[in-house]
This record gives structure tokens, sequence and C-alpha cells, in this order.
């Protein structure tokens, strides 16, 4: 059986939820910088989850990003590798929402930035077909909080780790060009494929600090 912490107050416990999040480090090659001739290169050889830079397949840029985001895949997965079905579920209260959900949320969000990025589509037009598959974990909410329960943590990752291969393939087949490519996106701003997916990555580190949260409020 799951029980909550008390803390001082569910508001501020809410309030927490909506605005919490903590930003992974990123080395982003400053915008149109070319790796040529600009001194020693990375080894791109070297895979280390800790040395965040080009690597073998990807173009310069693209690599650097892609590191940046395994990292961060990879500090989620260590706070969620171990967690039961009843701790995948749990909610704080009822407006809050499961790290299952969230969880399946991240791999929503990549998805629908590979439909806007690599395919071109305008947000929101991709197909009935797409939109009954992902809708409910993009928007979460009522509708996820009845949802998405009773799973596994394989189930979770098993998805998050599909979308991230589809990820992967897409930037093998684009250059450090692409990334700079840009359409108005953010506020109706000017906005390039390589703010997009830094926000993807940075999108998964605000619901890693959720995670950790949430953590901290179950004991079994």
């Amino acid at each position: 059986m799951i029980n909550v912490k008390k803390s001082s107050s569910s508001s501020n416990r809410r309030n927490f939820l909506i605005g919490s999040g903590i930003m992974g480090s990123v080395l982003l090659l400053p915008y149109g910088l070319k790796s040529e001739g600009s001194g020693p290169q990375p080894d791109q050889d070297n895979e280390s989850l800790y040395l965040i830079g080009p690597r073998n397949g990807y173009s310069p840029q693209i690599g650097t990003l892609l590191s940046t985001m395994t990292m961060m895949r990879a500090w989620v997965v260590n706070e969620v590798r171990n967690l039961s079905m009843e701790e995948l579920d749990f909610q704080i209260d009822e407006e809050s929402n499961s790290i299952g959900a969230m969880l399946l949320h991240l791999a929503a969000t990549e998805r629908y930035y590979q439909l806007n990025t690599f395919d071109e589509l305008s947000w929101g037009s991709w197909s009935d077909e797409i939109s009954s598959k992902w809708d409910t974990a993009m928007d979460l909410g009522l509708k996820a909080r009845d949802i998405i329960k009773g799973h596994d943590i394989e189930y979770y990752l098993s998805i998050l780790e599909e979308v991230r291969e589809s990820t992967k393939k897409g930037f093998a087949k684009r250059d450090d060009s692409w990334l700079f490519k840009s359409e108005n996106f953010f506020g109706n701003q000017p906005t390039n494929n390589y703010c997009k997916w830094f926000h993807v990555c940075e999108h998964e580190s605000n619901h890693n600090g959720q995670i950790k949260f949430i953590k901290k409020r179950i004991r079994v």
C-alpha cells in the first residue's frame, strides 16, 4: 500500500508540479558555428554518457544535440527503472499526473516533434489515427489520469525507446543545415529545428524534476 508523505499544503504541491523542473546541463554549439577549422574536435568514437559532443553517424551539431538528449534520457530512466506498477500509477491528488502518464507524455511529445520537423507537418495536422494514439498522453489531464494506468515499467520504457530510435534514424538522415531551418512557431516567433529539439530535451528535464518530487512523496 502506498501512503503519501505529508507536506505543508496541497496547493503548494500542485503549484510545484506545474512549475518544477531542473534544466539539464547542455553544451550546444553557437548558431552558425562550423566545426571545420575550429580547433581540436571531440573524439567521436568515445560514446561516454558525460562527454557531450559529436557522435559517429551524425553531423557534428546533430550528434551533439543527440548526446545531450541521450544523457537526459539516461537520467530519467535511472529514476524510474525500479518503480512498481503501483508507484507508476500513484497520484498525489486528483489533479496531478502519475509518473507513468508523464513517461508516456514524453514519448508523445517526441513523436509529435518528429512529425513536425521530419515530416514538416503543421502542428496538429497529423492523421486521426496518430491523434487517437498519442493525444491523450500528450494532453494529460483527466482523461489521461483515467486511462494511463495498469502498466509495468517495461511498457513505458519500450515505448520511449521505440520513439527514440525513430528520432535517431531521422537525425541520421539530416545535416546541420537542417537544424537551422526555421518557421514561426513558439509564440509565432521564428523558431528553428535546433530550438524545437532542444525543447524536447528541456521538457524531459522538467518532467524529470516532477518525477523526483513525486518519488519523495511516496513510501510503501
